[in-house]
């Protein structure tokens, strides 16, 4: 890879911290940073093709949303048959631990790390289990989300509350505690996945297969 091929890279990084950042901060103290980390990738890329960081500047401030949906990451821990979850801060409910994709990072990569956070449980995924559309799956979100699950397997599945969780467990597809919205759906789904009742990986063909 070239100089110039890694200093894109780092400019899009920093393009996608500041579009994130100014899309969810109120801090006016933080949306100056933001402002200055968008100005020092147009300053990189101007340095890179030789044009103004004002020019590129303004292109980057006309294009802060997303035209793709978003990428979310999901890691599937199974022990003796139950499903490791964590309880979110956010609604108080729970969901397979998971979280946004960062610029620069693989999908898989993303489902480890957001493992890591959640529940200080450390594994690597094995297997892509399915794709789903969050406009089908009924994701709390309101934005486009894909969201990938992995099966991830893990030496020491030992799960332990985080700032990110409140608490942790191992739940069977039995005896499942209430699940947030999208989790409500994609929790008994994976269940069938891992028990080989659906076909791996899981992608949605239409919005007809979605169960109710």
């Amino acid at each position: 890879m070239s100089t110039n091929d890694d200093l894109y890279l780092i400019a899009d990084e920093l393009q996608a911290i500041a579009n994130i950042g100014s899309r969810f901060s109120k801090n006016e103290h933080d949306l100056e940073r933001y402002k200055q980390i968008r100005s020092i990738s147009a300053r990189i890329l101007g340095v890179i093709e030789n044009r103004s960081p004002d020019e590129i500047l303004e292109q980057l401030e006309n294009n802060l949303l997303h035209v793709s949906p978003i990428l979310g990451s999901e890691a599937a821990v199974f022990q003796n048959d139950q499903i490791l979850l964590i309880k979110r801060h956010d609604d108080g409910l729970w969901a397979i631990p998971g979280g946004l994709v960062d610029v620069g990072e693989s999908w898989a990569k993303a489902a480890e790390r957001e493992l890591w956070e959640e529940t200080k449980v450390q594994g690597q995924a094995t297997k892509l289990m399915g794709v789903f559309d969050s406009r089908n799956w009924k994701s709390k979100s309101n934005l486009h989300l894909y969201h990938a699950v992995f099966l991830v397997e893990c030496s020491d599945p030992s799960p332990t509350p985080t700032s990110e969780a409140t608490e942790v467990g191992f739940f069977s597809q039995d005896n499942l505690p209430p699940l947030s919205r999208g989790h409500h759906l994609r929790v008994p789904f994976v269940f069938k996945l891992y028990k080989g009742e659906e076909p791996m990986a899981f992608f949605d063909l239409s919005a007809d297969a979605i169960p109710e």
